[in-house]
């Protein structure tokens, strides 16, 4: 029985996935295998599958698949042996580049199974085309093809981590960092802790009723102890404070974990008075820094449409704007893999 690949993209609400492995089967395709990536416009679903001798072709699956609402879709042929556990196969791939680094392009193309791969100068980590990713390497880089399947974000991030697992280990962000603002005004910027919880408050409280709006959608007041407690929790994600030179709090700025695979939700609250410092664009580059160290993919953030400031600060470091289901309401999507998202139109009123 030949064996398929099958990538699609399909919306992500519940039954969709239901709705597009039922199309598949109905055309006799048996799935072995099934991993969610995160891809340029969303989110991916990729099969491996097998189908009886003389049944569906790859032109048939791709009508199926668009029929169950896929878009994007790409069918090509696949090798038994790439019905491997994923976990395993990059690790034992990485302990491969661990022995052998000269022969990383070869390493990477397994990993990704691409066509062609090759040692390239220069450390740009973009490609317009999406079927070529360039994977920075130190001072060198690779650069891999795959024609008949363009790279999505998780794949992106896969090779990222399996070249930092190969090459000499780098020292982890500091717990506590000193940040100087555009005014030469130096804050620290540090996790927080449950014992910040009346300072958080107090911060808040000096917050106008506008800037709550803007991060909560409402004049929030101050988020709870318990908030505070979760914040604290690794589970829940990472939160940073910053402390002013009196070592009152300055500003919140959340990287919280969502159930899309390799994907966080960012979100800041800075204090009136120290708006516009640089203090905010400073925390979206500490979050993006521990987001790559934790092997994210991509971080959104969700804003009313009229936050100029926070719209502003997101699309200088790469974000694109999509519109939402809720009126006045955007969500910024931030690649991390050195590729923007493609924007999305807005409706009239939003931009």
């Amino acid at each position: 029985m030949p064996l398929l690949r099958i990538r699609t993209e399909i919306e992500d609400r519940p039954g969709r996935l239901a709705v597009l492995t039922a199309a598949l089967a109905a055309r006799g395709a048996n799935i072995l295998g099934l991993t969610v990536q995160v891809g340029t416009e969303g989110v991916v679903d990729e099969f491996v599958v097998d189908v009886p001798s003389g049944g569906a072709g790859p032109d048939e699956l791709a009508r199926a698949a668009a029929s169950a609402g896929g878009v994007r879709t790409a069918v090509v042929p696949a090798r038994p042996r790439e019905l491997v556990d994923e976990p395993t196969r990059a690790l034992a791939l990485a302990a491969r580049a661990r022995v052998e680094p000269h022969a990383l392009p070869e390493i990477l193309a397994e990993l990704l199974r691409a066509h062609e791969a090759a040692w390239t100068s220069g450390t740009a980590v973009y490609d317009d085309e999406d079927d070529v990713l360039t994977v920075r390497a130190g001072r060198r880089s690779v650069r891999l093809s795959r024609p008949d399947l363009p790279f999505t974000a998780t794949e992106a991030a896969r090779a990222d981590a399996l070249v930092r697992a190969a090459l000499p280990a780098e020292p982890p962000s500091a717990a506590s960092q000193r940040v100087t603002l555009a005014d030469g005004t130096r804050v620290t910027v540090r996790p927080i802790e449950r014992d910040d919880a009346g300072a958080v408050r107090a911060m808040h409280e000096r917050c106008s009723l506008d800037s709550r709006r803007m991060r909560y959608f409402s004049p929030k007041p101050f988020p709870p102890r318990a908030a505070v407690e979760r914040f604290c929790e690794p589970w829940h994600g990472v939160t940073l404070v910053a402390e002013g030179p009196d070592g009152s709090v300055l500003a919140l700025a959340h990287l919280i974990h969502v159930l899309d695979p390799g994907v966080a939700e960012m979100a800041f609250l800075v204090e009136d008075a120290w708006q516009g410092r640089g203090l905010g664009r400073a925390l979206a580059g500490l979050l993006i820094v521990l987001g790559r160290e934790r092997g994210l993919v991509e971080l959104r953030a969700t804003a009313l449409s009229e936050n100029a400031r926070m719209r502003r600060l997101l699309a200088g470091l790469g974000g694109r704007t999509r519109r939402t289901e809720e009126p006045g309401i955007v969500e910024v999507r931030l690649r991390l893999d050195g590729r923007p998202a493609r924007p999305e139109p807005l409706r009239a009123g939003l931009a």
